[in-house]
């Protein structure tokens, strides 16, 4: 106080203006101090959670105020939020640790760099799988990831191997003088619900076999799909590749395929072409929509044999030939190890393999933000009619009616007793946005008619959308096959799902999904079918057109009743897929 007094005496001051000077030195210090600290510190902040140094960065990473004007205004009015994603949304933003959602339990790995070249990798609209990958796929697809790495197209061992197949080599290869690298090339058939149960079936067939899967990549197929394995390329440098010409020469494929290089039955004869197979460089395998070179020796163990060392298989296939690996002696312990939940399959590897490229993954995004994201349930109607000419389009609507509203309460039932006028109310339950994915535009309008001109019986809030119709099945068309990589991926996030007999693009929606579906039976007349639908087994495709022949024996088998977990498919009775 001395100090004080002395001070005082010597500026001059009387006791009031000494008093004000120290209570405003005592207010001004604390806050120049705790200011300071708040400048140097990201970690203190407010009641609501925001810093305050976000807030005065800028209004929730938009931008920044430019003048203190603008910083008072910010100040006065609460920072903004960003909008809550919708169930089942993830990115890369959403999650601190992305590990198990974002990655999809492991089974994609997250090399970082990517994000941009492949958004739809770190973003979705699916919800959460309950379906778990089993460690052991998990650890066949870093190693796979690995052999891609090292023999995929421009590596030093992808090279040496068109060298050789260039110069048509025979000489057995020695395994322990260089690395050995064998190959499974894919060629497309038909649609793109086939092409992709094919690509499926033909990767699971290359993690079998220890082969590196190239995709020839037509025209209509480029940029629908992200690059599925890390740092490497799935696609064939067809322009390089010395068989290019052989791809679509049917006789050529016949004379190097497996049938005919084992179809005489003399054991002498079998032995011969045995070697002959074992000199090969190269070999065909067509099992394309039932057409089987040498009918099932490709689903035989001595057919595998055969081919076991041949460096280059050429697969022609638009069928989900899967299921079959599961009934063979050569792979069934490794392909149950793999997949302990057998109707699994289709799920984790075309959950692995098949990410929408950024153009894709544009379409998607804006449809489904612009008219599903709000709503509280999602109805999937996929409608595929593959006779339009001499079946009505009356009876296939009655159809999806009665399976779909009378029979199974996926659609909401229409209140016909009241007029929309009348029906407004405060107890309505919920918004539901059904999603009508047809060729055809006249069943999208007539569902969406009926809702406009009555209301539901609960009440709910009916939005009923379409993303296109293109009228008829367009080959060889890049934006079709767009179109359809967009409907098939926005299928795949509703809750419930409705789909038709024998249409692979449904097998996809599903399996991608992880939903069971409502299968509308084929129609084959004007008659309604008695059921209208059945739910389906299980997610997975349908194999059409299994093998018949026991690989022992020749003789006829029912591959639906080989074991319990292959059975025959709902909407194909001489189909099978696989069951839990």
């Amino acid at each position: 106080m001395e100090l004080f007094h002395s001070a005082k005496q010597r500026l001059g001051w009387d006791n009031k203006r000494f008093a004000t000077v120290l209570i405003l030195s005592l207010i001004i210090l604390p806050a120049s101090i705790l200011l300071v600290t708040i400048s140097r510190s990201s970690t203190f902040t407010g009641a609501g959670g925001f810093s305050i140094t976000q807030i005065l960065k800028g209004k929730s990473r938009q931008q920044a105020p430019a003048t203190f004007g603008e910083l008072r205004e910010h100040l006065a009015s609460p920072p903004s939020v960003a909008p809550t994603p919708s169930p089942g949304f993830r990115t890369q933003q959403d999650s601190s640790n992305r590990n198990d959602e974002a990655l999809l339990d492991g089974l994609l790995t997250s090399p970082g760099a990517d994000e941009p070249s492949c958004l739809s990798r770190h973003q979705s609209y699916r919800k959460h799988s309950p379906h778990k990958p089993s460690p052991y796929l998990i650890s066949k697809l870093r190693k796979y990831e690995d052999l891609h790495r090292r023999c995929g197209p421009g590596t030093k061992s992808y090279k040496r191997e068109i060298r050789k197949l260039t110069k048509l080599d025979r000489v057995d290869r020695d395994h322990s003088s260089e690395e050995y690298c064998k190959y499974v090339i894919w060629l497309p058939a038909n649609g793109l619900g086939n092409r992709m149960i094919s690509i499926a079936s033909t990767f699971l067939f290359a993690l079998l076999t220890d082969r590196v899967l190239l995709l020839h990549q037509r025209p209509d197929m480029e940029d629908l799909f992200c690059e599925p394995f890390p740092n490497s390329s799935w696609v064939l440098p067809v322009d390089k590749f010395p068989l290019q010409k052989e791809f679509w020469d049917e006789k050529d494929r016949h004379s190097h395929s497996i049938g005919s290089l084992m179809e005489k039955g003399n054991s002498s004869a079998a032995r011969n072409e045995s070697t002959r197979a074992q000199a090969s460089s190269y070999l065909f395998v067509n099992v394309n929509h039932g057409r089987y070179d040498g009918d099932n020796v490709f689903y035989c163990d001595r057919g595998q044999a055969s081919i076991e060392k041949i460096p280059w298989l050429i697969m022609l296939s638009d069928q989900y030939y899967a299921p079959a690996f599961f009934v063979m002696k050569r792979f069934e312990k490794e392909v149950t190890k793999m997949f302990p939940e057998k109707d699994t399959v289709f799920h984790h590897l075309g959950r692995y393999l098949f990410h929408p490229s950024n153009q894709a993954w544009g379409l998607i995004k804006r449809f489904y933000r612009a008219y599903l994201e709000k709503a509280d349930q999602r109805i999937g109607l996929q409608i595929r009619v593959f006779n339009p000419k001499t079946v009505p389009f009356q009876t296939v609507m009655d159809q999806i009616l009665e399976c779909s509203s009378k029979e199974n309460n996926i659609l909401p039932k229409l209140d016909d007793a009241k007029p929309v006028a009348t029906s407004e109310s405060g107890n309505r339950t919920s918004s539901k946005a059904i999603l009508a994915v047809s060729l055809y535009s006249e069943y999208y309008e007539h569902i969406k008619n009926m809702y406009w001109t009555k209301p539901t019986v609960e009440g709910d809030v009916i939005g009923v959308y379409q993303p296109s119709h293109e009228e008829y099945q367009k080959f060889g068309d890049n934006m079709h096959n767009m179109k359809a990589w967009a409907e098939i991926s926005l299928l795949s996030t509703c809750d419930v799902l409705v789909t038709s007999a024998w249409s692979t693009f449904g097998y996809v929606a599903q399996g991608l999904g992880g939903l069971k579906p409502w299968i509308l039976h084929k129609v084959n007349d004007q008659n309604v079918p008695n059921p209208a639908c059945v739910e389906d087994l299980s997610m997975e495709p349908c194999f059409h057109f299994p093998p018949t022949c026991d690989c022992d024996t020749d003789e006829k088998v029912d591959a639906g009743a080989l074991v319990p977990y292959l059975r025959h498919c709902k909407d194909l009775n001489w189909g099978v897929k696989l069951v839990d």
